[in-house]
């Protein structure tokens, strides 16, 4: 005997959703932050900033949707549960000075009452999105045309190459003296040897050479001090960390071919899909070929840079005075409206990152404070 089996719309809507949900990716916290690091390291971050996993909701916690935005509001928090975020990634961190209460008499520690009530982490990037190479800066400098740029203060390697802060070197002209050096030397921790034969005034000698930390080079001195035929020829380097490629505050750019003050404004205002930038005009100048840009605020990042262009999203009234008797044009276009468009792109390079493993999201609610009425 055969039965029949009548499929309604909402009895197929209902399959349809539960097909969907069996085969949605998640993702572990810490598997998913890890990730999130590989992507933009930390370790670019300004030492000031406050950056990384800023509320956790108790583990094992897994992220099926994440939520992106430049600044958490109430509003957008009140958005984020409604979407059923997981995690919220806000570009700005919510909580940046010390919080010594959590009550729900200030808005920000709202926020993180509601986060753990509702098991909702909140991770910020901020200024190691600013340094990266696929970052904020270099997202902005997309708006101003063809051009080469250059970080303004480029970001250092988060270690020595050498394992070492210091270098020291000196030469040792008898094998009595070389085995001496070494083993006192080899008595000290955190400390490397090279050694290399050379010829000074036809005297065959070795060159040591020692990369040490700062601890170290106290004991390595105080013994050379009690060798004078070591210390009188001793050479103290010390050790930088390397630039990163591509990597730092602010960006550097010269346009491939000059532009009118005119052109660039409107390029600006099409990027970042204003109606309305502020502008300071640079004494004698209206020919743009140098533009030198910070997202955010650009007071301390661009202070000193010789360009034809400051483009911004605020500094302060003197130090735009300062720029303009110089010649130098400045555009504002207030401070989260030359962040804010770099999400939509974020969005794009983290599902291809992560591997469209969890549903990212970018939030409608999320605009600039300030509006030009």
């Amino acid at each position: 005997m055969l039965s029949r089996v009548l499929l309604t719309p909402t009895t197929i809507r209902l399959v349809h959703s539960l097909i969907c949900s069996s085969s949605r990716s998640f993702m572990d916290l810490k598997v998913l932050l890890s990730s999130l690091n590989d992507f933009a390291s930390l370790s670019l971050a300004e030492s000031w900033d406050n950056v990384g996993l800023l509320v956790e909701p108790s583990p094992p916690h897994t992220v099926n949707t994440l939520f992106l935005t430049n600044d958490l509001t109430e509003e957008v928090m009140e958005e984020a549960l409604q979407k059923k975020s997981d995690l919220i990634l806000s570009y700005h961190p919510p909580i940046f000075r010390p919080l010594t209460h959590i009550t729900w008499k200030t808005w920000k520690e709202r926020l993180v009452i509601q986060a753990l009530e509702n098991r909702v982490g909140i991770y910020s990037p901020h200024t190691a999105y600013d340094a990266a190479p696929q970052g904020v800066n270099s997202w902005l400098a997309k708006g101003l045309g063809v051009c080469t740029s250059r970080p303004i203060h480029p970001s250092k390697a988060a270690n020595y190459p050498t394992g070492g802060t210091h270098r020291v070197e000196f030469s040792v002209n008898s094998t009595q003296h070389l085995d001496k050096v070494i083993s006192a030397v080899k008595e000290i921790a955190n400390i490397s040897i090279t050694s290399f034969s050379t010829r000074t005034d036809d005297e065959e000698q070795t060159r040591i050479s020692l990369n040490c930390s700062q601890e170290a080079l106290l004991q390595v001195m105080a013994f050379l001090s009690q060798n004078r035929q070591f210390y009188q020829k001793t050479e103290i380097l010390l050790l930088e960390k390397p630039p990163l490629p591509q990597t730092g505050m602010g960006r550097l750019c010269t346009l491939d071919e000059p532009a009118s003050l005119a052109t660039m404004i409107e390029r600006i205002k099409r990027h970042l899909k204003l109606a309305h930038v502020r502008l300071a005009l640079g004494v004698g100048r209206t020919l743009v070929r140098v533009v030198a840009l910070c997202a955010g605020s650009g007071s301390t990042v661009l202070q000193g840079v010789e360009a034809d262009l400051y483009l911004t999203g605020e500094m302060s009234h003197h130090d735009v005075l300062d720029a303009a008797s110089q010649g130098i044009n400045v555009i504002l276009c207030e401070h989260s409206n030359t962040e804010r468009g770099f999400l939509s792109d974020l969005r794009d390079m983290l599902g291809a990152h992560l591997e469209n493993k969890i549903n990212i999201i970018l939030s409608e609610r999320d605009r600039d404070p300030l509006h030009v009425i």
